[in-house]
């Protein structure tokens, strides 16, 4: 097969590699700050790229907010509608977290955009890759293992189970907050210490790390005060995050905030699950990846 890969980060400039490793045929486009990629054609411009293609992959997030393409390793700044003009309706065009602006653009172009991160298979597997990431910053950003340390989760979806998972398994002594009584159920059924996510007011002060999954503002001034002083916050969540990173500052508080960590700190792994989900993808559509 024939595959465009268009911007992106490290993830998808590996997902390029490993599509050209699998024998497909693979052009790209602003992805010219990495040097060249075994087995890939680098092209100067997105319809060169897109030409002939079966399948075209574009970025995780596909946009900004202004509607410019992501494209962290390329020079050129280029706004969606443009690339949307180099693609065709006769192919598979796939991207990440697409914005109800974007797709409304390209549905205009007669464009159809298969969002790749809302596919449960891919959701999972990042969740696996974020979870690993977010142990390594809690030991690359605090000077004691974490076994024996007390952490806090916050949520406890994909992200927040995996981790919590891993963390008990090295020791650390896991509690987990959520809203719904079903997931406090389960907390508690996996053994973990639970907490309500609405009710953590006079509880936060024995926790040495609090980790965030929850993609709305839980951590605020207040609660935040509360905690003692060396506690690390660490947000996985997506924009807008849940942490008040102003007020942490102001407190003295160590607050991460760390988006794409699977690109991050696994981007050929996240390259292949982001491979095996457009793979899927095509062999639903009766097409072979």
């Amino acid at each position: 097969m024939k595959f465009a890969v268009i911007g992106g980060d490290m993830r998808l400039a590996m997902l390029a590699g490993l599509l050209a490793a699998d024998s497909h045929e693979v052009r790209t486009f602003a992805i010219d700050k990495i040097s060249a990629l075994r087995g890939v054609t680098q092209t100067s411009h997105a319809e060169e790229a897109a030409q002939g293609a079966d399948c075209v992959v574009l970025p995780l997030p596909l946009a900004t907010r202004e509607g410019v393409l992501v494209t962290p390793l390329s020079g050129g700044l280029y706004t969606a509608r443009e690339i949307f003009a180099a693609l065709s309706p006769e192919q598979v065009i796939c991207a990440g977290k697409v914005d109800d602006a974007s797709r409304e653009t390209a549905g205009s172009m007669g464009l159809e955009i298969i969002d790749y991160i809302e596919r449960e298979e891919l959701a999972v597997a990042n969740a696996v890759a974020t979870a690993e990431g977010a142990v390594q910053l809690m030991m690359e950003e605090t000077d004691v293992t974490l076994c024996r340390l007390n952490v806090l989760v916050i949520g406890f979806g994909r992200i927040g189970k995996l981790l919590c998972h891993r963390l008990r398994g090295m020791g650390a002594y896991v509690t987990a907050a959520a809203r719904d009584y079903a997931d406090i159920a389960w907390i508690r059924a996996y053994g973990y210490e639970a907490a309500d996510t609405g009710r953590l007011e006079g509880y936060l002060s024995k926790f040495d790390v609090v980790v965030n999954t929850a993609p709305s503002r839980v951590l605020g001034y207040s609660r935040l005060r509360e905690l003692k002083h060396g506690c690390l916050c660490l947000d996985l969540a997506s924009r807008p995050g849940g942490v008040d990173f102003a007020a942490a500052t102001r407190l003295g508080i160590k607050a991460v905030w760390s988006l794409g960590l699977p690109g991050e700190v696994a981007p050929v792994t996240a390259g292949a699950i982001i491979r095996d989900t457009v793979y899927n993808i095509l062999s639903e559509r009766g097409a072979e990846g």
